[in-house]
């Protein structure tokens, strides 16, 4: 599938800026460190892709293990070995698919909805300490804006996924 050209020229500094700060941020928030502290902080020992996967389960209704990747991102083997590390510590269950009964939906338990509660509760309370002395004012900007950003990198993913395969 080939990209939709860039723009020429080169990019903006605040372009450039926004994007060395989403490295960083992306780096920071990704550290296996990091994410051992959330987790020992949550009081939730689970890796990486677990979690990943329990936050994509917890914003969606149950679903089969190869939309999950999809969604994911992944490969669907790795789903598989999530799910069965999840399911053996009672995060999630299997249920029948009701649209075809041979199928089945991966679906959070209590066990799973009040882990990544947790998690998330953990999180924002390190967001909140991290901004303390950032306005309320500067707070609701910086929200607004960024949710622009996303739904703009979101739309224009689409536009990259949609578009026809090139021919040699």
């Amino acid at each position: 599938m080939s990209a939709p050209p860039l723009p020429d020229g080169p990019a903006s500094p605040e372009v450039a800026d926004i994007e060395r700060a989403l490295h960083r941020i992306t780096y920071l928030s990704s550290r296996a460190r990091q994410h051992e502290r959330l987790m020992a902080m949550a009081g939730v020992p689970l890796d990486r892709a677990a979690v990943a996967l329990l936050r994509k389960m917890a914003d969606t209704e149950p679903m089969r293990p190869g939309e999950l990747a999809a969604r994911l991102g992944v490969e669907a083997s790795h789903v598989t070995r999530t799910v069965q590390q999840l399911q053996k510590s009672g995060h999630v269950t299997r249920v029948p698919d009701p649209d075809d009964r041979r199928a089945q939906r991966i679906e959070l338990t209590d066990a799973g909805r009040q882990a990544i509660a947790r998690i998330r509760e953990t999180g924002v309370r390190g967001m909140q300490a991290a901004l303390a002395d950032w306005s309320p004012d500067d707070l609701r900007q910086l929200a607004t804006l960024f949710h622009r950003m996303v739904d703009d990198f979101f739309a224009h993913a689409a536009d990259e996924e949609s578009e026809p395969a090139a021919t040699p």
